[in-house]
């Protein structure tokens, strides 16, 4: 017997198909890959896309999360400010006045965070408050200040793909080739970061589905999770109701009638080895992955 350390493949020369004259068949077999974190969404924003104004309250957005966390989320992700198609941009302190207080009670209930933010300020201030991931949708590019801030924190840092706020983010969804380009561009992002001294094994990285593309180029970028992942760090997935997964729905469909679809895109990038999946819907997507770790388990008992 041999083993494929790089793939965690066995390969058991015992097994032969006696019913092939003259060939020896190999049985291959390899570990069931991990389930992907869950990432529960939680925006304490008034603008939103599909869940805006509904969590605007600390009680309110602290038991929502709680829901989330029971239903199967691992972690949390708190924003405070909008980053849909032409949201009007607030100020760091705003932003803080919204996140803080919900960061530091979910913190006290043992609920691991993520604080979803383009500000460097706010990345420290939930920090101190409990936050054990800073979630960057500008990959840095939004403040000049969030590489130095995030080396000096004891925190795991997500880098998306991105080339400009959302007021303008439709005229900049130009590329030569899209994946390549994405991969060259988080490359370029997650090398300046490792300059500025932080870890690699604390860096996390996300194409930016929906931020400067189009239904044609999410797509491409998710039947292409393994060019991704070949940059070598953990792929998370953030497709939750975006207006790509809407084109395969009836004209009146709302934004959470796209839960469905999410939780099979939650499952299909599963089965493409990602490190999590961003949500709204945890319900249904816990469900799906579910099924997929069933699939997996029989695929390599």
């Amino acid at each position: 017997m041999s083993t494929d350390y790089r793939t965690g493949e066995y390969r058991d020369s015992d097994h032969r198909n006696s019913d092939v004259a003259g060939t020896d068949m190999v049985l291959v077999r390899r570990t069931p890959r991990p389930r992907p974190r869950i990432m529960g969404i939680l925006n304490v924003t008034p603008d939103s896309f599909s869940d805006g104004g509904r969590w605007n309250t600390v009680d309110d957005a602290v038991a929502h999360a709680a829901l989330l966390h029971e239903q199967g989320a691992d972690l949390i992700d708190v924003g405070g400010e909008s980053t849909r198609p032409g949201a009007e941009r607030i100020s760091p302190d705003e932003e803080q006045q919204r996140v803080i207080p919900v960061v530091r009670a979910l913190a006290d209930r043992g609920i691991q965070i993520s604080i979803d933010t383009v500000n460097s300020a706010t990345a420290v201030a939930a920090v101190e408050a409990g936050a054990t991931i800073v979630n960057d949708v500008s990959g840095g590019l939004a403040d000049d200040e969030m590489f130095r801030t995030i080396a000096g924190l004891d925190v795991d840092y997500i880098v998306s793909h991105w080339r400009g706020h959302s007021a303008n983010m439709d005229e900049l969804a130009r590329y030569n080739e899209v994946v390549g380009d994405v991969r060259t561009e988080i490359q370029r992002r997650v090398a300046e970061l490792i300059i500025w001294g932080v870890d690699e094994k604390r860096i996390i990285v996300d194409p930016g589905l929906g931020f400067a593309k189009t239904a044609e180029h999410n797509w491409k970028l998710l039947g292409n999770i393994d060019r991704l992942e070949s940059l070598g760090f953990p792929v998370l997935i953030g497709a939750s109701r975006k207006r790509f997964l809407g084109g395969l729905l009836p004209d009146d469909a709302t934004p959470v009638d796209r839960d469905p679809a999410t939780a099979i895109v939650s499952a299909l990038a599963a089965q493409a080895g990602v490190w999590g999946v961003r949500v709204h819907d945890v319900e249904s997507t816990r469900a799906a992955l579910a099924v997929w770790t069933a699939w997996e388990t029989g695929a390599t008992a």
